[in-house]
């Protein structure tokens, strides 16, 4: 028989067919982490980690937080994704993911997001101390139980009281450094708490009929679009005051303070646009805006926190 015959090229493709089923179980177990999420929530902990703090931490402490973190949300994602899976089939927007789709069975899930969060948990304990991992651990609980299970399907507080477990990292990382929690640690917090309500509501109107249909009581359903959009705004006029606070404090300069009210009109003035045009691909874009702004915010913190 030649080399080639059908049957040796059938055999010499198995391999490569081998291959591409790994990667995409890969692609699919990292998409249950939501890694776009976690990015922006990891991009905090570094400022929480120098802010307030002298000179930089040790590596082993920076590189144990990230990744402890990091593996804690992704568990949480993970977790919630297979929490959901029936609602999620029912939107357009998570209809396709890995459960919802039957790529991945629902055990495998359970078991890849309690793994991942006890290997989290682990590395925030080896970096921090039981401060660092118990805080890692009072995030995940409220995630999975306070958010997801109680919170979510049952009130439009959901992402207000539930998104403290998204703002939770620079707590982590700041407690890890010296085991207490410092004032700026808690102004970081704040500030991805105050970001997360217009955030996700921008979505949230966006997406409208789909979280009707899958059950979830969002704030634009419960209050109207328009009162929706008047709360995102107040969130967004609170978070000026708020994350100017660093250079009230004379933790950070001048180039932070007007990034942070340029930045800050900016995710206001989209909003405003939104209310005024009482149009989805508006809401879209807040956001779309609302990502950049929180990149903006923390990037102009480590400019400052790293050439100082």
């Amino acid at each position: 028989m030649s080399a080639s015959s059908p049957v040796s090229s059938a055999l010499s493709d198995v391999p490569v067919r081998g291959f591409a089923r790994v990667q995409a179980a890969v692609a699919d177990y990292i998409a249950m982490t939501r890694p776009r999420v976690l990015s922006l929530v990891l991009f905090t902990a570094p400022a929480a980690m120098l802010m307030g703090h002298e000179g930089w931490p040790r590596i082993g402490v920076l590189a144990g937080v990230i990744v402890g973190a990091a593996l804690v949300g992704g568990g949480c994602g993970a977790l919630n994704a297979w929490i959901e899976r029936d609602r999620d089939a029912k939107m357009t927007r998570t209809q396709d993911r890995p459960l919802p789709t039957g790529r991945l069975a629902p055990i495998h899930a359970m078991v890849f997001g309690l793994a991942t969060s006890a290997l989290g948990l682990a590395a925030l304990y080896a970096a921090g101390g039981w401060p660092a991992a118990g805080i890692g651990l009072l995030t995940l609980l409220h995630y999975i139980f306070v958010y997801t299970l109680w919170l979510k399907p049952r009130s439009a507080q959901n992402i207000v009281i539930g998104g403290a477990a998204g703002a939770a990292s620079p707590l982590i990382a700041d407690v890890a450094i010296d085991g207490s929690l410092g004032i700026w640690g808690f102004v970081l917090f704040a500030i991805v708490f105050l970001w997360t309500p217009p955030h996700f509501w921008a979505i949230a109107l966006y997406r409208k009929e789909e979280y009707e249909a899958a059950g979830f009581p969002m704030m634009p359903s419960v209050v109207g679009n328009e009162a929706c959009r008047r709360k995102m705004l107040a969130y967004a006029l609170i978070l000026i005051p708020v994350t100017l606070l660093p250079w009230f404090g004379g933790e950070l300069g001048v180039f932070y303070a007007l990034t942070a009210l340029v930045a800050g009109g900016w995710f206001v003035r989209s909003i405003l646009r939104a209310m005024d045009a009482r149009d989805r691909n508006e809401d879209r874009r807040v956001f779309a805006t609302s990502i950049i702004y929180l990149v903006v915010i923390f990037g102009a913190m480590l400019a400052e926190l790293v050439i100082r």
